[in-house]
């Protein structure tokens, strides 16, 4: 209750010096108290609708959210997490937004799944994009959690998404993927172009995550099986030891540990370079540094944590700087990579703001049908 007192004094002193909307800003209050302490209202929650998709397009399965009175409608992309679409946070999240008046649709994506990044989960989030889309709505919203912010980014520069997208929201997302790699095997990052090099402190489950996502494209059987049976013991134990299964390893299994070995920052290029020619290929079509922004027509907002263990809060703050216009960035210190702690009266101030933004998005999208979206011949809606 005091936690939901202090953002209302907080939502009050934004209305006096901002001139927002105070409807809007108690509400943005009352979503933060939400999160801060997601699910406490068992009543309040709704069983989702399950979606089914057609064959081809990269995602078989969805949850579809949809709350009375709807008022916007937002695609939820999972992080890399193995219970997808059924982790309980996301599940907490989707209720959260749920109620906040979004009907939200959350794609079941294989690869994020198995925790592996792909330049095909662009396609699969393309075509939760387009589903929701055909709810009767020019334009829909997309959130993305950490390493699927990429993916969702180039979901919505493609043809059939891009202009379906309204605004995207990217929390603990990336830009650089060369810049993200040195930061979880080195721990240096740059806070923009040509700038010294600072060191941090990365947690080392993004490099395993990395190696889980990067065995199967190897094409040696052996050097696959061993990189992915070690990226699975340390992703259930940091600590645990896999000398035993690193000293099997063949020529391409050898360049993947070399990179994960190093700590001089100035040979991560090099060591990239040296890894096999299908991981290059992916790493380069998944690097939004490499694409043009200029083609992306949604609003950004992004929210990063200062000092996130997993992606460097300099990667939001560059994709903010490559977008083509004002993106709504901020950068809190309450937050470890997607986990929100206790914020103090700045952090409450900051993450007011990106919610209150949220809510104003939401208020200048179209408005949703349930019963325009697609028939079972385009992808089913079960209803629960």
């Amino acid at each position: 209750m005091l936690w939901l007192c202090a953002r209302l004094v907080l939502a009050i002193l934004a209305v006096l010096l901002a001139g927002c909307s105070p409807p809007r800003a108690i509400e943005a209050a009352r979503v933060l108290a939400d999160l801060s302490q997601p699910d406490t209202d068992q009543e309040a929650r709704i069983t989702p609708a399950s979606v089914t998709f057609p064959p081809g397009s990269g995602v078989a399965v969805g949850d579809l959210y949809w709350p009375d009175g709807a008022a916007a409608a937002l695609v939820l992309v999972p992080g890399l997490v193995p219970e997808g679409k059924d982790d309980p946070r996301l599940i907490a999240l989707a209720q959260t937004l749920v109620r906040a008046r979004f009907a939200v649709l959350v794609p079941d994506i294989a690869g994020l799944r198995a925790q592996q990044v792909s330049p095909e989960d662009a396609r699969a989030i393309a075509a939760a994009i387009v589903w929701l889309a055909g709810c009767g709505v020019p334009s829909v919203g997309v959130m993305a959690i950490s390493y699927a912010a990429g993916p969702a980014i180039l979901a919505a520069l493609r043809p059939d998404a891009g202009p379906r997208v309204g605004f995207l929201v990217a929390i603990g997302g990336y830009y650089d993927l060369e810049a993200l790699v040195t930061f979880f095997t080195t721990g240096y990052f740059r806070t923009g172009p040509g700038e010294p090099w600072q060191e941090g402190s990365p947690n080392a489950y993004g490099k395993w995550v990395f190696v889980a996502a990067n065995a199967p494209r190897l094409d040696d059987p052996d050097d696959r099986a061993a990189l992915a049976a070690m990226a699975e013991r340390k992703l259930k134990d940091l600590d645990a030891d896999v000398a035993d299964l690193e000293a099997g390893l063949g020529p391409q299994g050898r360049a993947v540990t070399a990179l994960l070995d190093n700590r001089d920052p100035d040979r991560v290029p090099a060591l990239i370079d040296n890894l096999p020619e299908a991981v290059r290929t992916d790493l380069a079509a998944l690097d939004l540094s490499r694409r043009d922004l200029s083609q992306l027509d949604a609003r950004l907002l992004l929210v990063h944590g200062r000092d996130d263990p997993i992606i460097p809060s300099s990667e939001s703050e560059a994709l903010a700087a490559a977008a083509p216009d004002e993106a709504a960035l901020y950068v809190v210190d309450s937050l470890a990579h997607v986990e929100l702690d206790p914020a103090g009266l700045v952090d409450g101030w900051k993450l007011w703001r990106a919610v209150y933004r949220l809510l104003a998005l939401r208020d200048a999208a179209p408005v949703p049908e349930r019963e325009a979206c697609p028939a079972k011949s385009e992808g089913g809606l079960t209803r629960p």
